[in-house]
């Protein structure tokens, strides 16, 4: 993956700034069932350890096709309205959830990107999206942008894709505790149901 000589690294950066941000999202991840919470956590530390313009979350709906927002960071309520991401107009989704990385050097010219225009006018240049995924089933994808030409090297993706591993993981085990919980009521109401003695 190349870009022109002009291009910005991530990975010019200390790997120290990645260790912390590992360290942080696991951290949230083991402290706290408020998903949303950690949703937002992780995707503000990629942003700041990666030094990039913004970072989103979206995971997929299986009925609709499209990919909702879960959390994100950086970017303008405009842009975030521009309109649904359907997979099957999104390739660099389409590719990502197949369980391969993907790297676009300039959303402005690649039509894999679903909304170049809006992204121009974001500022959005590079664009590294990578897939969640639990027991091998892609359920979404995280995704980073830059406002210049950026070029991510194998680090930068490993750092990413272990980060979208983490996020998956809180958000199967919210998925696990809800699931838990719904149990553990219908038991209750079940038992109460039938031992309670009529007035």
């Amino acid at each position: 993956m190349t870009t022109d000589s002009h291009a910005s690294s991530p990975s010019s950066r200390p790997h120290r700034d990645y260790y912390t941000a590992l360290y942080q999202a696991a951290l949230t991840i083991s402290s706290s069932l408020e998903l949303d919470q950690v949703l937002e956590s992780v995707v503000k530390s990629i942003t700041e350890a990666m030094q990039v313009k913004a970072c989103v979350l979206r995971l997929l709906d299986p009925e609709t096709g499209q990919l909702r927002l879960s959390a994100e960071s950086g970017l303008s309520g405009n842009y975030l309205a521009k309109g649904p991401v359907d997979v099957v107009h999104s390739a660099i989704d389409s590719a990502a959830l197949g369980g391969s990385p993907v790297f676009i050097p300039d959303v402005r010219t690649d039509t894999r990107f679903q909304y170049q225009e809006a992204a121009a006018k974001e500022g959005i240049v590079s664009v590294l999206c990578v897939p969640l995924e639990v027991r091998g089933e892609a359920i979404g994808v995280l995704r980073v942008y830059t406002n210049k030409p950026a070029i991510f090297h194998e680090d930068d993706i490993q750092f990413l894709s272990v980060l979208a591993s983490l996020a998956a993981l809180a958000i199967e085990n919210a998925r696990l505790y809800e699931g838990i919980r719904s149990s553990y009521h219908g038991v209750m109401d079940a038992f109460w149901g039938t031992h309670v003695s009529p007035s």
